[in-house]
């Protein structure tokens, strides 16, 4: 188990992605996700009320519904939901009525009292930082928030944010959830792990596996007939540096007798302030991997050869 910055969140150190629930994985296979992530151990459910309003024929809420009806289906114990505002389709924005309109909502959808962890899924400067972080706050103090956090933020707005929290007496953040991974390391690197170590803030990446790339199941630049909606998103990183970060994972991991994809996140794990790396699931047979990398163990040697073969590896434009 980890704990999630400074809060009194202890959770599997690996968060199961809900993006793909009401998307590429129907009720009946995210269920079924679901229930292998919780027989192995898993506890930690990353969500957004915009999830996935950009499937046709979707409005968004679909993913939190679906964790909903499953949690109240088989009624886990000591799950912890993250979920996100500002994205929604009927929710747009980080003004103070609309976050409280937001969480009212997904709290509806997701049948909890309490939100764990909420996220402002991106920063929205067309209202007063101070009016988001009051806001926040106040679900914390009205108990519909257990605990505030911050996704896609620039390390200034995070210490401004801190700061507002500070002066004003509301919950600080506990969380960023950054877009980190091996092909994908610089600017968290140099700017979001500072003030995260500063404030004792917990990471919780996205984008843990690079789209499916750090799976190893697209060595290729031409995505063209992959058959999955990831597959041009992970092509892009098919370069030789990119190609070279997997070649390095599957000797780590040969060694160890772990998949691409788990020595991949078990990296990332290793990274200054990483709580929990989030990676998705659209089908039962690929939730192993998700578990093993949040149990894998990489030594100091092997960290050090992979810090050195994905340094500066840009995706292609």
């Amino acid at each position: 188990m980890t704990r999630i910055g400074n809060s009194d969140l202890d959770v599997f150190p690996l968060s199961l992605g809900g993006n793909v629930f009401g998307w590429t994985a129907d009720r009946d296979a995210s269920f079924a996700v679901l229930d292998a992530f919780a027989e192995g151990g898993g506890d930690f459910i990353d969500t957004a009320d915009a999830y996935s309003a950009w499937v046709p024929g979707n409005s968004g809420g679909e993913s939190e519904t679906i964790i909903g009806e499953w949690l109240a289906s088989r009624k886990p114990e000591g799950v912890v939901v993250a979920t996100k505002v500002s994205q929604h389709p009927d929710f747009r924005g980080l003004s103070a009525a609309n976050i409280r309109n937001a969480a009212e909502a997904s709290l509806g959808r997701l049948g909890v009292d309490a939100i764990d962890l909420y996220y402002a899924h991106f920063d929205d400067e067309t209202v007063p930082l101070e009016e988001t972080v009051g806001a926040f706050g106040q679900l914390v103090a009205d108990g519909l928030v257990r605990h505030v956090a911050v996704s896609n933020y620039s390390a200034e707005r995070i210490r401004e944010w801190v700061e507002i929290a500070q002066r004003t007496g509301v919950a600080l953040p506990v969380a960023v959830q950054p877009h980190y991974n091996l092909v994908h390391r610089n600017d968290v690197e140099e700017s979001i792990i500072p003030v995260a170590e500063e404030f004792g803030l917990g990471l919780v990446p996205y984008y843990s596996l690079a789209s499916g790339f750090l799976t190893g199941k697209y060595r290729s630049t031409d995505a063209d007939g992959q058959g999955s909606p990831r597959a041009t998103g992970a092509a892009k990183y098919a370069t030789e540096a990119g190609l070279r970060i997997i070649d390095a994972l599957e000797e780590i991991g040969n060694a160890h007798g772990a998949s691409i994809a788990a020595t991949s996140l078990a990296w990332l794990r290793a990274q200054p302030t990483v709580a929990a790396p989030i990676a998705s699931a659209s089908r039962v047979e690929q939730v192993g991997d998700l578990l093993a990398g949040a149990r894998l163990e990489l030594a100091a040697d092997e960290v050090a050869l992979l810090n050195r073969v994905s340094e500066w590896t840009p995706a292609r434009a």
